[in-house]
């Protein structure tokens, strides 16, 4: 397996991922898709444009496995997206990729990664987790949507969240 940047012709392979990963994400919020190619390309330039690092990991026969979006933000790396193909899934790829954010991140002087997660995400809680990533930092708080059903409670210290 090979991790690199990604480049502009990339862009064919990796909108399938990028499309993948929207349809993993909506369905926390209950909400069944299908991937949208068109959608996963156009996400993928708007990366390229703003030049983000977007480094993707390779198998031998130049299938991509993987990738992983970080933005900068001054002195502060965010890890903007990390997506894994399900059939590749708990064999390294995932890790080798997250390291290559906190490889910037030292680069530039900051001491850790900065994550949006998603509270249903059972999947990237535990690997961040299982990397020393526990510190709370932000709650995004809005009111509900016109027609949005709120499913769950989540409790952050003495407060319950409708979710």
């Amino acid at each position: 397996m090979n991790i690199r940047l990604a480049k502009l012709d990339d862009e064919e392979k990796i909108a399938k991922l990028v499309a993948q990963f929207r349809v993993d994400l909506r369905k926390f919020k209950t909400v069944i898709s299908s991937p949208n190619i068109e959608e996963g390309k156009e996400e993928f330039r708007e990366y390229m444009d703003k030049k983000y690092p977007i480094f993707v990991a390779e198998d031998t026969n130049k299938e991509l496995l993987g990738y992983l979006v970080c933005r900068i933000d001054k002195e502060i790396v965010w890890a903007e997206s990390l997506f894994v193909s399900y059939n590749v899934r708990r064999s390294g790829i995932g890790s080798k990729l997250y390291e290559k954010a906190e490889e910037i991140a030292q680069e530039i002087g900051c001491s850790t990664v900065y994550n949006w997660v998603h509270p249903n995400n059972d999947k990237i809680i535990p690997f961040l987790s299982k990397k020393g990533y526990n510190v709370l930092n932000l709650i995004e708080i809005r009111k509900a949507r016109e027609n949005e059903v709120l499913t769950q409670k989540i409790g952050v210290g003495k407060y319950d969240f409708d979710y």
